[in-house]
């Protein structure tokens, strides 16, 4: 963490170990599309008074990896839609492509106490689409229509630091967010199926429901 205040400036790269979920594979060839909000996100926090300090976390790197982990683990493939060439490449092998993004992110620091005990909320919103929905521009960018989304949900997470026994704040942090991202996991790989939207389209064959927008934007975070 990166403290940007007169005590210095702290900057945390959140980093762990996340291995597979222990399941069977779902006979499904999944695409998943990370947007530069989600691979590069990060959350800052000013600093109320001289005697705190600013903070600057950056979990992209770590969201990545983790979802990549969780998803290869859940799927019997995963993919990653980077930009047309890789759109054009499994247009015809993907079953869906989902698109993760943290629509919210908190969390509490000990003022005033040695006791380094630090708690993260995290909010995710995951969108998954047909791949026939999702369009490559001429500079390579992803674009998909408004409203083809056929599943969209939320999801919820909590990470608490497990000791108070570290050597560092940045420490703790990275600990609570790591906690935070293994419990969006065993969360997201408990509910994926019991998701309406979901569980409609794995019965009806995998064939997502047809949609009427017509007009067509860039994909982004909403």
């Amino acid at each position: 963490m990166l403290l940007l205040s007169a005590c210095g400036a702290r900057e945390v790269v959140v980093q762990g170990n996340f291995p597979k979920p222990l399941m069977d594979p779902l006979p499904l060839t999944l695409g998943v599309i990370y947007t530069d909000e989600f691979a590069q996100h990060e959350i800052f926090d000013e600093a109320a008074g001289r005697a705190e300090s600013d903070w600057l976390v950056k979990t992209g790197d770590a969201q990545v990896e983790f979802w990549n982990t969780l998803l290869n683990g859940m799927f019997q493939e995963v993919v990653q839609i980077k930009d047309s060439q890789t759109l054009e490449a499994y247009k015809n092998t993907v079953d869906a492509v989902i698109i993760p993004a943290v629509a919210d992110l908190q969390y509490t620091i000990p003022l005033h106490t040695n006791i380094k005990i630090y708690e993260i909320w995290m909010k995710y919103r995951f969108k998954m689409v047909s791949l026939e929905d999702v369009h490559g521009n001429e500079n390579g960018d992803l674009s998909i229509k408004p409203d083809q989304y056929f599943a969209d949900w939320t999801l919820t997470a909590y990470g608490k630091t497990p000791t108070a026994f570290l050597q560092s704040d940045e420490e703790a942090v990275n600990l609570a967010a790591v906690v935070a991202l293994r419990d969006a996991g065993a969360n997201f790989a408990t509910s994926f199926s019991r998701v309406p939207d979901i569980a409609a389209w794995m019965a009806e064959g995998l064939q997502p429901p047809p949609a009427e927008a017509t007009d067509i934007q860039r994909l982004e975070n909403d």
